[in-house]
């Protein structure tokens, strides 16, 4: 996790210099000495539609003589970096949004996703999975690309320090559909750890920021993941892979086309579920062979897929 960790948090472009002054004297940052029992089961962040502010914790900002442009618009993104985490440090100060923070909630802090937003975080290394609602700014290191909380880096088993993850934004209209409620598994029971202090990390180049929409020119020639059980055309009951949701049916077209001219032999469907155009791939006959599909589209086309269910 950041020692450096943006303490003054960065809601007005003016505290740029204090945060500045923050990050060159590291703080001690670390889990609590007597962690709860049951937090490994803490359940996810339940999403549900709040508005968008323009301005506020949405406005620019700088930092470090960064300058950083909040979204603030209901778009899908995802990404893949490293995150952090942080703790006691912390516990009950101010967010960017001005809330206070929790290490026991499950939230997290990003430089530019809208505030508040809620995102599936999955750390690939052991396949779990959260959904947590990001309220804060940060972190404010090279390499970096969300700062988790102490729980929530507790439930994706972060807690040693700094490692590799995949962020995903849910869009109005995914909490509207309910897709991560179906598409997230339970939580497991993970024991609460030692009390440790957050590990640092060196800093690194900027981390790889995608919009699912350029994420297909990047993507290397690999082997496409395994047919679905029986390709489609309708909404068949099993468990699919959302690789997006649009508004606009061009949009949806879009990206099917660049799917399929990635990985042709893909059973990619559209449907117009009313609040939105979902680009699925699909049916599978159970969430693990599903999940073993969205394995390797990760690596083929660089966005993360999610695993919905569909029923008669």
């Amino acid at each position: 996790m950041p020692a450096a960790r943006n303490a003054c948090r960065a809601t007005v472009v003016v505290a740029a210099v204090l945060l500045a002054a923050c990050a060159s004297k590291p703080g001690r940052d670390g889990a609590p000495a007597r962690p709860p029992g049951e937090l490994g089961s803490t359940p996810d962040a339940v999403p549900r539609v709040e508005p968008l502010r323009r301005g506020g914790p949405n406005k620019p900002y700088e930092v470090l003589g960064r300058r950083y442009v909040p979204m603030d618009a209901d778009l899908p993104y995802s990404e893949r970096g490293l995150a952090s985490w942080y703790g006691t440090a912390f516990h009950g100060k101010s967010t960017s949004s001005g809330e206070p923070y929790d290490m026991y909630a499950m939230t997290a802090a990003h430089k530019t996703l809208p505030l508040p937003s809620y995102a599936v975080v999955r750390n690939p290394a052991n396949g779990r999975e959260v959904v947590v609602r990001v309220n804060d700014r940060g972190p404010f290191v090279a390499g970096r690309i969300i700062d988790l909380s102490y729980t929530a880096a507790l439930r994706l088993g972060l807690l040693a320090g700094v490692a590799p993850v995949e962020v995903r934004r849910l869009t109005h209209d995914d909490i509207r559909a309910g897709l991560w409620r179906r598409g997230a598994p339970q939580p497991e029971s993970v024991p609460a750890p030692e009390p440790a202090l957050a590990a640092a990390a060196p800093d690194t180049a900027d981390p790889l920021m995608s919009l699912v929409a350029d994420a297909q020119a990047r993507a290397p020639a690999r082997d496409a993941p395994p047919r679905p059980a029986a390709p489609a055309a309708d909404a068949a009951p099993g468990f699919w892979l959302q690789l997006g949701a649009f508004r606009q049916a061009e949009g949806a077209a879009t990206l099917r086309r660049q799917v399929l001219d990635a990985a042709g032999d893909l059973a990619v469907a559209v449907f117009d579920d009313v609040v939105a155009y979902r680009v699925q791939v699909g049916p599978y006959g159970s969430r693990g062979e599903a999940q073993a599909a969205a394995e390797r589209l990760r690596a083929l086309l660089l966005i993360v897929p999610l695993v919905v269910e569909r029923r008669p």
